[in-house]
């Protein structure tokens, strides 16, 4: 319904905007009607090919949207416990690597088939998971760091999260800490400023800076009395001591 309201005031804006131009040229229309008509012609050809192609991007955004859905089906599958063999009634992989290579595949096509839909976007950051999740740390990188320049500050803000975690792993403390800073001067309906600065926190222990993980806790104490990440925080406290 959003994308048919959007079409329809486009269509109305350019309707305005047309019927305005010709009452100021009426008077030329009558002089030159021969090559109007030529003109209206070529305009029509235009807003067919126009509402082909906006059939077509409708079309591919349904059915990458479809393929979306499946490729996090698959990465949402369980992974069975240590030696427990398969069962056919329910799905499952052995390991999540194995887990992760399956849904990457996916996800790659998506890409691949539908380069301009928005699910292709959310893709190529689940290609960026997966390919962390697979022990990848350079592609994961590369992948990430290009989602996090998308102008989608939700999209971008997951990527940077991400990403940093793609850095922890592979002890890049310092980087970790930079983005986590980022997200917390602008949080995203994806990525609040608790959930960067719980991040930031536990980042901060592993790099052995147990004074600045105080300090990040001891604020999240501050700004949010009486939640959960209160709660939380004051555990991470008492155990630094």
């Amino acid at each position: 319904m959003r994308a048919q309201t959007r079409h329809q005031l486009k269509q109305d804006r350019f309707s305005r905007a047309t019927l305005d131009a010709a009452e100021k040229t009426v008077h030329w229309s009558v002089e030159h009607r021969g090559k109007l008509i030529v003109a209206g012609i070529l305009v029509l050809l235009m807003v067919g090919l126009g509402v082909g192609a906006w059939y077509y991007r409708n079309l591919q955004d349904q059915e990458a949207s479809v393929q979306l859905s499946r490729a996090v089906q698959t990465l949402d599958t369980p992974v069975r416990p240590p030696n427990m063999p398969p069962q056919p009634e329910n799905p499952s992989f052995a390991s999540i690597n194995e887990r992760a290579t399956a849904a990457h595949k996916q996800f790659q096509e998506i890409v691949e088939r539908y380069p301009h839909t928005r699910s292709a976007s959310f893709a190529h950051y689940f290609l960026g998971v997966t390919s962390a999740e697979m022990g990848d740390y350079p592609a994961a990188e590369g992948q990430l760091q290009e989602v996090a320049s998308y102008h989608n500050a939700d999209l971008s803000a997951l990527a940077k999260f991400a990403l940093a975690a793609v850095y922890r792993n592979s002890n890049r403390e310092l980087a970790a800490i930079d983005l986590y800073k980022q997200l917390m001067a602008k949080p995203t309906s994806t990525v609040g400023k608790v959930m960067a600065q719980m991040e930031l926190a536990a980042t901060y222990q592993a790099a052995n800076q147990p004074l600045e993980a105080k300090r990040t806790y001891e604020q999240i104490q501050k700004e949010n009395p009486a939640s959960q990440a209160a709660q939380i925080a004051s555990a991470k406290l008492q155990a630094l001591k």
